[in-house]
């Protein structure tokens, strides 16, 4: 016994030698990722944006406005930074400031830049002249966080997932003088709740970035405000110490909060879509089952369209931007810019829908903002969403351009 003993000691001693002399390698990991927030509310008086009624300049702050960016990089060095705004949307100046810098500064193109505003309707009216003062500093400040997020990259575990969130109501209802603006509850919409999680290579979580399709407008009053997705964020971050949140707009363009029009619903349909990010995290379940993690990789792209308007109402056609952003195989991401109706979300999924590829994640109010894009259904219909007159081909070439860069970058080479 004793020397069944002696022996079994000795191997014993000779296995921790081994792993001494051998430490186990950490496990490569395929992602950078570094995240950085500021505050962009304004210090002085300015005019409101949202609501064309509001005539004097806010009254104070109820919530302070934020920017935020999510650097990522892939193992081939390929990047892509989210910068997230609470503003009313992306003026076409501020891109074109923002992403010259950004690519001078830091060499990150603007085609790996994705610009998207949450439309609160209680932030400033950055574009006004007498505004210039507070857009000049805002340009400064947006450039430093992208920076400051690629600055903070670390080694990082990607993954994606969501859930649902019943905040949203379509606002479009028939009536015999035709759409009004009215909660529908028979309305089209889309409640998902995507979630991109980043994680460190400890698995501590350090920041989700997640979307919702819905108006920030539940206030409309004198004072700075993120609306519900400022909460959501917020109450997040309160729950998660250290963990940053970002809100990434969706297609709201024809949906709102309900109820509205007073603060506590705010705060509610905040707390609400606060609690879908932990359901799609799949919190306190012991095996999670619905977290897709991401692979390289990385590859983005941004083109823009032609959209006409009919011949007789004698618009100049415009040039709109359309973004799309993969990751590998397991996430592909569109953006598209101002203020789309609910069905482009719907349908980008659907065309873009393969059983073996990737999860689709569609965004609206990126990169400009210009008034309401709808879709053919929305434009035949009337109303409110549909008051700019474009040509019936409208959502036609919008959802061509998105699958001629999904395809283009499908059959891309890596580095």
């Amino acid at each position: 016994m004793r020397r069944f003993l002696f022996s079994l000691a000795v191997v014993f001693s000779q296995c921790l030698i081994t792993l001494a002399a051998d430490p186990a390698k950490p496990e490569p990991t395929e992602w950078k990722a570094g995240v950085a927030s500021a505050k962009i509310t304004p210090e002085k008086p300015l005019r409101m944006a949202g609501y064309a009624g509001r005539k004097e300049p806010a009254e104070g702050t109820e919530q302070d406005l934020f920017a935020k960016a999510l650097a990522v990089e892939d193992a081939a060095g390929n990047r892509a930074v989210f910068l997230t705004l609470d503003l009313i949307g992306v003026i076409e100046q501020l891109r074109a400031d923002v992403t010259s810098q950004v690519q001078e500064q830091y060499q990150l193109p603007p085609q790996s830049l994705l610009m998207n505003a949450s439309h609160t309707h209680c932030g400033p009216a950055y574009g006004r002249e007498d505004a210039t003062e507070y857009y000049d500093d805002l340009v400064v400040t947006l450039v430093k966080t992208v920076g400051t997020a690629l600055e903070k990259m670390q080694p990082a575990r990607l993954s994606w997932s969501a859930a649902r969130c019943s905040v949203a109501m379509n606002r479009r209802t028939p009536t015999a003088t035709g759409y009004r603006n009215h909660p529908n509850p028979d309305g089209r919409v889309d409640h998902q709740v995507p979630v991109l999680r980043v994680d460190d290579t400890n698995g501590k979580l350090n920041a989700v970035m997640f979307g919702y399709a819905c108006h920030n407008t539940t206030m409309g009053f004198r004072k700075w405000l993120g609306d519900y997705a400022g909460f959501a964020q917020e109450y997040f971050e309160k729950d998660h110490p250290g963990v940053t949140a970002l809100f990434m707009m969706g297609c709201g363009g024809d949906q709102n909060p309900y109820p509205r029009s007073e603060l506590h619903y705010a705060h509610k349909h905040g707390r609400s879509l606060a609690t879908s990010i932990e359901a799609a995290l799949e919190v306190n379940q012991r095996t999670p089952l619905h977290q897709r993690v991401l692979h390289g990789p990385l590859k983005t792209a941004y083109g823009t369209v032609e959209l006409e308007y009919l011949p007789e109402k004698k618009r100049d056609p415009w040039n709109y931007p359309v973004q799309v952003i993969q990751f590998g195989n397991d996430l592909t991401l569109v953006a598209l810019g101002t203020e789309v109706v609910i069905d482009y979300s719907l349908r980008i999924k659907q065309e873009l829908f393969d059983p073996e590829g990737p999860a689709i994640w569609v965004a609206g109010y990126s990169n400009v903002y210009s008034g309401y894009i709808p879709s053919k259904r929305v434009l035949l219909e009337g109303g409110y969403e549909a008051s700019r007159p474009y040509k019936p081909d409208v959502e036609e070439r919008i959802i061509g351009k998105v699958l001629e860069l999904d395809q283009g970058l499908k059959t891309q080479e890596t580095k």
